[in-house]
């Protein structure tokens, strides 16, 4: 698994606000927006979609890990509100220590963001960890597009942050949106940046009630459902 992301010649690049992403050469494709990887994580995930849901103790699920940003936005969060929180995500190719060690995203959060950004990646994979006093993550190594999904509780806020349905079109078909779809409970809110007709739809057929939304900078829209059956 490392292998295959380490062939792709990653490149790290700095994004508008600062902050890095990560540049894939052998597929064409960034792990962020290039108009700022914080702000737009900060825009979809946690403004549109942890933060929209309402209640007390959040279940998390998160499609695509990537460099762990999504999580660490998350788990600050989920101290600053002091709200309970369990994120479970999903991700085939984890990111190598040598890449994750040269990304910056401490440096522009919460002075806890380093010690909690280390904790993260330093978490072991395939079991629930306590991060923080509200904080608990379980990182999960498996392709959702042939596997079933173990362990995963009912969830109240998705994140689905793979890689673009023209990358990766197998994660963003129906059968995927079928899988997240019977973890996730009712009012449960998914967010995405994908506005695809076709994402949409499917999205629409598994029982969620789809919002197009205002994008973050560089991108005019992105995607809210809340699950209404």
């Amino acid at each position: 698994m490392k292998d295959f992301i380490l062939k792709t010649n990653p490149q790290l690049i700095q994004t508008k606000d600062g902050s890095h992403t990560l540049y894939l050469p052998g597929i064409d494709e960034q792990y962020h927006s290039l108009n700022g990887a914080i702000t737009e994580s900060l825009h979809i995930y946690i403004n549109n979609g942890y933060l929209y849901h309402q209640g007390g103790e959040k279940n998390v699920f998160e499609v695509g890990f990537g460099t762990g940003l999504n999580c660490l936005l998350t788990a600050l969060e989920s101290e600053k509100q002091n709200t309970p929180t369990t994120y479970t995500t999903i991700e085939k190719y984890p990111l190598p220590n040598e890449l994750v060690q040269q990304l910056n995203y401490p440096k522009f959060l919460d002075k806890k963001a380093v010690g909690l950004f280390n904790k993260i990646h330093q978490a072991n994979w395939g079991e629930p960890v306590k991060i923080t006093g509200t904080f608990s993550l379980y990182k999960i190594q498996l392709d959702i597009t042939t596997q079933p999904l173990p362990g995963v509780l009912p969830a109240d806020v998705i994140y689905f942050d793979a890689f673009g349905p023209d990358k990766q079109s197998e994660i963003w078909e129906l059968p995927v949106f079928e899988k997240v779809s019977a973890i996730t409970q009712k009012n449960a809110v998914f967010v995405t940046y994908s506005v695809k007709g076709t994402v949409k739809r499917r999205l629409g057929s598994v029982g969620f009630q789809i919002e197009k939304l205002p994008g973050p900078p560089g991108k005019k829209e992105i995607l809210r459902g809340v699950k209404v059956r």
